[in-house]
This record gives C-alpha cells, structure tokens and sequence, in this order.
C-alpha cells in the first residue's frame, strides 16, 4: 500500500530519547514503490531542546513544474529547498535578508521531462537552469561538443556531448530524512541519483544536504560510485550561483589563489578585475576564469563572495584535493537576462570533455571505485564576519603571489 501523510505521522511520530537512533523516514523508494506527495515533521516532536527547526515535503503543480519534489528545510535560522527531482539541486537558500540564489529568466521549478538537451546546439540544459546549486556531471560535464568513445561492437565513435551532462535532469530513485537524535542533531536530506545505461555509464551518485538547529551553516556530502565492472570517466562541477543581494557594483570575490586563466581571449581583456563585479550591463558577454586555489595545512580552502558594503556574504570550505578546480563564472547581463555569478569547485574545468582529458582533468574510477566530496557553505552577516573571511583566506594565502596567466590555457 503507497503510503499516505497520515499513515508516515503515524508510523514514524517518534518518542524522543537522547543517545538514540537517528530517525530515518523514507520519501521515495523506486525499489520499494514509494512516493510521497505532501509531508512534514516538526523540530518539537523530536528534539524537544531545539524544537525551532522543521521540514516540508511538497509536490509542485502546474506548466512545466508539474510532478517536481520539493523538500524545504528551516534549521530555525537558515532554510533552503532541495529539489530531489532534478538530481538533489538545492533552488535556493535563506537567512534574513540574505538571499542564495538568482532571477533566472526560467521561473519554474523544470521537471526533467521537459528538458532536451540537445536543443541549440547541445544547451537545452539551459532550459530548466535557474537553482542555486546545481550538478554538473557525472560522465561529463562542460562545453557541448563533440568526444570519442568505444562503442558496443569495440570501435572507437564519436558522440554529441551536451552542456554540463545529465545528472541535474535525473530524478533520485531514493530519497530520505536523517534526522540524528544526539547532539548537535543533524538533519539530513539524502538521495539516491543514478546515471546508468547498457553500454554506457554505471555511475551512482548518493548526495546528502544536511544542517544542525539553529546554525547559519549547510553541507553538501556527495558520493560518485563506478558501479560498473569496468573503468569509467567521470566528471562533477559544483554550480553554485548568487545573484543580489551578495551580487551587486562592487561585490568581490576572495579566495588563495595560486593560479588565475581566462578560458578565452574575451575573458583575458579583463583579468585586472576577473575578482570585482559590476553591476547589471545590458549586452554583457559572459567572463569565465580558471582557477586553482592554495589549501591550508587541513588541505581545505575557502573561497567566498562578499557584497559592497562588506557585511554580507557565503563562504565555501572544501577539500581541494577532492575538488582541484574552480570555475569562476561572470554574466553580469541585464537583471532580465539573468544578472548573476557562478562560483564552481570541481574535478575540472568547463572545457569539453575531449579538452580536459589532454590536460588530464577527467578522472576514472576503477569498478566499485568512489570518489567523496564534501563543500560546507556558511551565511555572514555582519562586517566583523566578513573580516574573518578574509583573514581566514589570507592565512592561507600567506606570502605566495597568485599567478596570473595573461592567456587562455590553449594558447600557453
């Protein structure tokens, strides 16, 4: 029997005990035939210390939202939706007046089945992008064109690869909350994506989102398993795009860096400002920069995005060795056009597949071989926030001179 909101209230209100189990509650099972429309739970019901926080299940209605999840957590100070549906992206995040996320010229949440993304030219990724944070990957991601392969009877092939892959327009198959019943009681969103054909990619990509009560803090734990018996290619790049309030005339972006290349000629005629933002410019051709970030003794890094007035911003903390790249994306358009920037940790850069494999940025994984990748973004407010941003990204950087590289990497 599919379940109903009532029958999970019933099965799962729990009694709160400290030192037990995590709850667990399952939202969508493809293996067990499970859906469910509509649900909530309440913080008080289950951690009477912090009982601010809850969680919202909902289905969306209506154009060509129809059918898409949408599971909004409000850890009491920062709420954000995940958006299990369109490979776990995250539509967007809010802590009082500080908004993540962007004015897409796409206002609807785009369920996959409206989503071709071969159209113009291999963009109709295009055609649902409008979230906070969105995947790139897994078999590729990057610039569409075209990249060898060995196809079914062994011969080498060609195929069309289209922009940025097809993980954010892949349902999960199994999505669930955690919610941890001892302190500091994480709440968690997973999700089960696979990317999987015969003769093709067996790629399984488990993603947690999760926060604790009360924290202006949220993590991205991902896990890419080749569940192949074979090697498999794989690529991931962490989209995460801002627009106002971080985003405005002289917003800046900080990181350690140890090197900076302009993806192309057009991007090189403003490296002096590739880290500085203008505002909304009607015509504004997008600027993309390549780069590597230092990491401190912990092997992390941070990279952030602080606004004018330097009292609001994000700061992004990750392994670098499991995210070695980072794109910086500028499309400072017109607000209509979609006025935003994309800060991007990944495995590679957005090059085609093709490309990045000659630079040897396309990693593989051996059969049953995971790759693990963990980002934590943290909300400031204030401007003595914005401050330890900046010395935290200054310790790092310490006494190394960033490199500037005046072209783009193909012509080096």
């Amino acid at each position: 029997m599919k379940p109903t909101l009532y029958t999970l209230i019933a099965v799962f209100t729990p009694i709160f005990a400290e030192g037990a189990e995590p709850l667990t509650i399952t939202l969508t099972s493809a293996q067990q035939n499970i859906h469910v429309d509509a649900w909530q739970i309440q913080g008080a019901d289950i951690t009477p210390t912090h009982p601010n926080w809850s969680i919202t299940k909902q289905t969306l209605h209506g154009g060509k939202q129809e059918g898409v999840d949408i599971i909004t957590i409000n850890n009491g100070k920062l709420s954000f939706s995940v958006i299990p549906t369109r490979g776990m992206g995250i539509l967007n995040a809010r802590m009082d007046d500080i908004y993540l996320g962007w004015q897409s010229p796409v206002k609807e949440v785009v369920h996959p089945k409206f989503i071709h993304l071969e159209d113009r030219g291999g963009l109709g990724w295009l055609e649902g992008f409008n979230e906070w944070l969105v995947r790139c990957g897994l078999e590729s991601n990057g610039h569409p064109g075209t990249d060898s392969f060995i196809n079914n009877v062994g011969d080498e092939a060609t195929m069309d690869l289209t922009l940025h892959g097809k993980i954010a327009n892949i349902p999960a198959s199994e999505v669930e909350v955690v919610i941890d019943r001892v302190a500091p009681y994480r709440i968690h969103v997973r999700g089960r994506v696979d990317e999987r054909m015969f003769y093709g990619p067996k790629l399984e990509l488990w993603s947690e989102v999760s926060t604790t009560p009360d924290s202006a803090s949220l993590r991205i734990s991902d896990t890419i398993t080749n569940r192949g018996d074979d090697p498999q290619e794989f690529q991931i790049l962490y989209h995460a795009n801002y627009g106002p309030p971080l985003l405005e005339q002289g917003a800046s972006f900080l990181a350690p860096i140890d090197r900076v290349i302009p993806f192309n000629d057009h991007a090189a005629k403003s490296l002096s400002a590739y880290a500085h933002f203008e505002g909304p410019t009607p015509g504004f051709t997008e600027q993309v920069y390549c780069i590597t970030t230092l990491a401190g003794r912990d092997g992390r890094t941070t990279i952030g995005l602080v606004n004018r007035a330097k009292n609001k911003g994000i700061a992004m903390t990750y392994q670098v060795e499991q995210l070695p790249y980072l794109t910086l994306w500028k499309n400072t358009n017109s607000k209509g056009e979609g006025y935003v920037t994309g800060l991007e940790p990944g495995t590679n850069f957005p090059n085609n597949r093709r490309v990045e494999r000659k630079f040897n940025r396309v990693p593989k994984l051996q059969a049953g071989e995971s790759h693990h990748a963990t980002i934590d973004f943290t909300l400031l407010k204030g401007v003595d926030a914005i401050q330890r941003l900046a010395e935290s990204i200054n310790q790092i950087q310490r006494q190394q001179k960033p490199k500037i590289q005046a072209q783009p990497e193909d012509k080096q």
